[in-house]
């Protein structure tokens, strides 16, 4: 078996046993959830002040948002937009950090990290963003010369995860990278700008270019690993080479702050990570879109309130139905749309495709449904599940969302077992199960593996933020029965695996918990928009 199938497997639970992990949390070693550099020069970002002038509605309008200047005071929107904190949170003694992009565990590995040219208030060079002072550290100070927009890029702290999750840490990785993908490009459209991810840059060139190849600036069990690039602004990017060039020679400033005391190895994620290396120039060649109708209205409040407003769910009532036009509206938007957020970022043909456990919409029968995300997936979805699904299509559902209807039944006790017995998938409205197409990678495109988690984070960010367009909330599920799910789907796993569950519901709110302004901790002398 190739090494990142032989992880895959491995990491999987199953309802006998759950995948390698600590079996229990060592609060001694919890490590920090935010990174700096000692050393490194600092530079204050300017806070919103105010709700942007920008309703959810129109970063999907065919008009799209006039952009915004590219200075300080527009890159601080974008990165407190979309990597920022968005409340703190208290209980008994407690204090945490929420943010815009969400993590599994709100353990949070991914960091980002600005490249840019010289810009009005914001010099040239490699800068790290801090979300809890919304910060710069300037790593290097470079001479970049190029027009048009920035290239920022995420990287991701294994350790982070691994402290909680163990084995499966990896895969968890991934899916914070797409969300945060996504929350990016979400930020970037509030703002007037596309997003287009650099798939031509290999993970060499993403470590050289932020400065994480560096080890003697790092503790040495908290690595980071180097994820994805992306441009923002308009017209073509800088060449690879062209940008490390600009770089060469430039003194680099700052060490990492050590994150835990201590450390435990997890062997299987290093090896997954070296297996799943991405070299420069490789790239999954371009889908052409079909043209779909415009997304239906969904909600006029403005799209920076619904970003920092977001949160994960820890409870659904069991009782609140959606309607089935919000129902719609949320599949909708998991469409790939050519200029359209996020999937604007991407230009391959859709991988990831929701099943479905529909509990409580109004005007659907509870079932098993397939939304099939790409027209030549439907044949594929079906030749790999079991041949007595029904594939029906829904009456009044919108004639270009191909909504499928497998099987009418009450699923919501399935969907609590194979979802780790949590209550939360069966008290939503529906919850869902993501697969992935596992047949195209092998020896010779295993970095497809991590994209295919990207794609599904996406997915989640996606249902996140239209729940909270619709008046409802979200939330991601990590810990799945994966083969449990297959059985039943009667999948061919050589063709498609489970890699994501989400559940969307109306959510209780716990009244013990206290909370916090993001930023009131910086007071009133930070500068605001």
């Amino acid at each position: 078996m190739d090494p990142v199938r032989a992880y895959h497997e491995r990491s999987k639970h199953h309802l006998d046993r759950y995948a390698p992990g600590p079996g229990g949390l060592d609060w001694a070693t919890q490590p920090d959830p935010f990174r700096r550099y000692a050393g490194a020069p600092e530079l204050a970002l300017p806070l919103l002040d105010a709700d942007l002038p920008v309703c959810w509605d129109d970063l999907f309008g065919a008009a799209g948002v006039p952009p915004h200047a590219l200075n300080a005071d527009s890159i601080a929107s974008l990165l407190q937009l979309s990597l920022g904190l968005s409340a703190w949170k208290t209980y008994g003694g407690n204090r945490w950090a929420l943010r815009c992009n969400p993590s599994s565990g709100n353990l949070h590995p991914t960091e980002g990290y600005l490249i840019c040219p010289d810009l009005p208030g914001l010099p040239a060079g490699v800068h790290h963003y801090r979300p809890d002072q919304h910060c710069l550290e300037q790593r290097a100070a470079a001479p970049f010369a190029w027009s048009g927009g920035v290239l920022l890029a995420l990287t991701g702290i294994h350790w982070r995860e691994a402290w909680k999750y163990g084995m499966r840490a990896f895969r968890y990785c991934q899916h914070d990278c797409g969300h945060a993908l996504a929350a990016l490009s979400y930020a970037a459209a509030a703002l007037g700008w596309q997003l287009r991810l650099l798939d031509d840059w290999g993970d060499d060139e993403i470590a050289a270019l932020t400065g994480v190849d560096r080890a003697v600036d790092f503790p040495a069990d908290e690595v980071e690993a180097p994820e994805a690039l992306v441009w923002i602004g308009p017209g073509e990017a800088p060449d690879a080479a062209e940008v490390l060039n600009m770089l060469a020679g430039v003194a680099w400033a700052g060490y990492a702050n050590l994150l835990s005391p201590a450390h435990r190895d997890w062997p299987d994620i290093p090896a997954v990570a070296a297996a799943t290396h991405k070299p420069a120039g490789s790239r999954v060649p371009a889908a052409t879109l079909a043209p779909l109708p415009a997304l239906a209205p969904a909600s006029q409040a403005p799209a920076s309130r619904l970003i920092i407003g977001r949160r994960s769910a820890q409870a659904f009532d069991g009782v609140t139905a959606i309607g089935a036009q919000r129902f719609y509206r949320m599949l909708d938007a998991l469409l790939p749309r050519a200029g359209q957020p996020p999937w604007a970022l991407l230009e391959a043909a859709p991988s990831v495709h929701p099943v479905l456990f529909v509990h409580r919409v109004d005007g659907l029968e509870p079932g098993i449904y397939c939304l099939p995300r790409a027209p030549a997936a439907l044949a594929t979805l079906r030749a790999a599940m079991r041949t007595d699904w029904l594939w029906a299509k829904v009456p009044d559902c919108p004639d270009h969302l191909p909504l499928h209807l497998l099987a009418p039944l009450d699923v919501r006790e399935f969907a609590v077992t194979t979802s780790c017995h949590q209550d939360i998938a069966g008290d939503s409205a529906f919850a869902l199960a993501m697969l992935a197409r596992f047949d195209d990678i092998g020896p010779d495109q295993p970095w497809r593996y991590r994209q295919r988690f990207w794609e599904a984070g996406m997915l989640g960010q996606v249902l996140y933020l239209e729940a909270e367009a619709a008046g409802i909330q979200g939330t991601g599920i990590g810990c799945y029965f994966d083969d449990e799910v297959h059985r039943a789907l009667g999948l061919d796993t050589a063709s498609f695996q489970d890699i994501y569950h989400f559940t969307v519901g109306k959510a209780v709110i716990d009244a013990r918990l206290g909370s916090e302004a993001a930023y009131a901790h910086l007071g009133e002398t930070r500068r605001k928009i």
